[in-house]
């Protein structure tokens, strides 16, 4: 089967935002080649095994996303240029874009993404392990099995691994966590080995619910449900943990609509803030929220709130 690739180059700071803009538009599979990424893993010890050809200079990422070829596919490579340019007026240094077009076999493209993601160690004890890797867990440690597949979230961007940080701090024995855009299932799974008794995650996109299943399953957890749901509309109940890994617009949409579904003293984690982006989610937070802790990483924010009393 043919697949169009569509590859973007563009910088770090835009890497979520263009990432989202190709799900959007339907990408059947994503590939992100962050250079940042595999400095780090390089440069951690625990990792005598890596491979240093994957090190390349610069401070641009690739993105490529392969699509079935249709119709419309014209029309789709025109709207993600204008989506992307757009960025710019939310404050997002898109850097000098480019945007190429190739057709390619599907052989060509499925596994060769699996050569960026090596185990990682992520806070204090998690550990993020593709399926496709060797890895023997130290004392403590927290193993996630993860086969990202078309879906967002690998542990390896920062708005990820702060949530994961958070998480190992927040979720107490029993608790009842939602997690509200789950992607690949990653901070879903690690919730529940945490200590979470129940665990419900969502996503608007089908790939990434059918992957987070698939993730959810590998790990052997029978206490996390995951299914569709534009933000909460599907949740049920409430939860004494809220977990949010999105956008920033997306964010500001959902503040409303947590305290309804969070239990009394509950926690609502809001991450995938980008910082020019920071005052504005926080006035809408604050309207409902009082910000208790804060992290950043590069060009991101996460910030754990409470409601106000």
């Amino acid at each position: 089967m043919k697949w169009l690739e569509i590859q973007v180059t563009t910088s770090q700071e835009a890497e979520e935002a263009v990432t989202g803009i190709l799900y959007d538009l339907g990408a059947g599979g994503v590939v992100i080649k962050n250079p940042n990424d595999v400095k780090e893993l390089a440069q951690t010890s625990e990792w005598d095994y890596f491979d240093p050809s994957l090190l390349e200079e610069g401070e641009e990422v690739k993105i490529s996303a392969y699509f079935p070829i249709t119709a419309d596919i014209t029309d789709k490579v025109t709207f993600l240029k204008e989506r992307i340019l757009e960025l710019k007026s939310f404050g997002i240094n898109v850097g000098n874009v480019k945007v190429e077009v190739s057709e390619v076999d599907e052989e060509d493209w499925a596994d060769s993404w699996k050569q960026y993601y090596k185990p990682l160690k992520v806070g204090k004890r998690i550990v993020i392990r593709p399926l496709w890797e060797e890895y023997s867990p130290k004392e403590g440690e927290i193993v996630i099995d993860l086969d990202p597949g078309m879906a967002f979230g690998t542990g390896t961007h920062e708005t990820t691994k702060m949530c994961l940080e958070f998480l190992e701090d927040i979720i107490k024995s029993g608790a009842v966590v939602f997690d509200v855009g789950c992607g690949s299932g990653i901070l879903s799974i690690a919730a529940s080995k945490l200590g979470a008794s129940r665990v419900y995650g969502a996503d608007v996109d089908e790939m990434a619910v059918k992957i987070a299943r698939e993730n959810v399953k590998l790990n052997g957890l029978e206490n996390v449900e995951i299914f569709q749901s534009d933000l909460l509309k599907n949740f049920r109940g409430k939860a004494d943990v809220i977990v949010a890994n999105i956008i920033a617009d997306a964010i500001i949409r959902l503040i409303p609509d947590v305290l309804p579904h969070l239990k009394e003293e509950g926690l609502f984690l809001a991450s995938g803030i980008i910082k020019d982006r920071f005052e504005e989610v926080k006035e809408r937070a604050e309207e409902f929220f009082e910000i208790i802790d804060m992290k950043e990483e590069k060009e991101w924010l996460s910030i754990l709130m409470k409601e106000k009393g």
